[in-house]
């Protein structure tokens, strides 16, 4: 699992990443090149469109276009990353093991989406990286990883 959330856990707003952080982007295309993408539709139609070196697969009730839809016993039997959205962030929550997590330095207000608290989960942290915020970044971030026996 990999996401980025503000101090509060706010994961969107209108539909959309509520920052602009290209060293985050940069991050995510590190951490998911060569793997499955695992989302829901609001967060397929919030792509720019298929994300290069990456296959994408997205948990709908009905047809998607432009994508392979699968269920979720389908994508539990998958290895890969899931990208959100808050829904399918809460649905995969007690099933993996490992979850990137990028910690941008800020509160969004009137947030609509949120990634659920991970405490008392099993998860310890086993990597951090403050990093101040590049050229195009808003603002600074925290890169964890989290890691966790099943």
């Amino acid at each position: 699992m990999i996401v980025a959330c503000d101090r509060n856990g706010a994961i969107g707003k209108d539909g959309d990443l509520p920052w602009r952080q290209s060293t985050d982007l940069k991050h995510f295309k590190q951490v998911t090149m060569g793997s499955n993408l695992i989302m829901g539709r609001k967060t397929w139609d919030s792509l720019p469109g298929i994300l290069p070196g990456r296959t994408h697969y997205v948990l709908s009730r009905g047809e998607v276009e432009g994508v392979e839809v699968i269920t979720f016993e389908q994508a539990l039997n998958m290895e890969g990353w899931i990208i959100g959205g808050g829904e399918i962030y809460k649905l995969f929550l007690e099933h993996v093991s490992e979850l990137h997590r990028t910690i941008i330095d800020a509160r969004v207000s009137d947030a609509d989406t949120h990634f659920p608290d991970i405490t008392g989960l099993g998860f310890t942290l086993t990597e951090e990286k403050h990093v101040v915020a590049g050229e195009k970044d808003q603002h600074d971030m925290v890169f964890q990883h989290w890691n966790r026996n099943l």
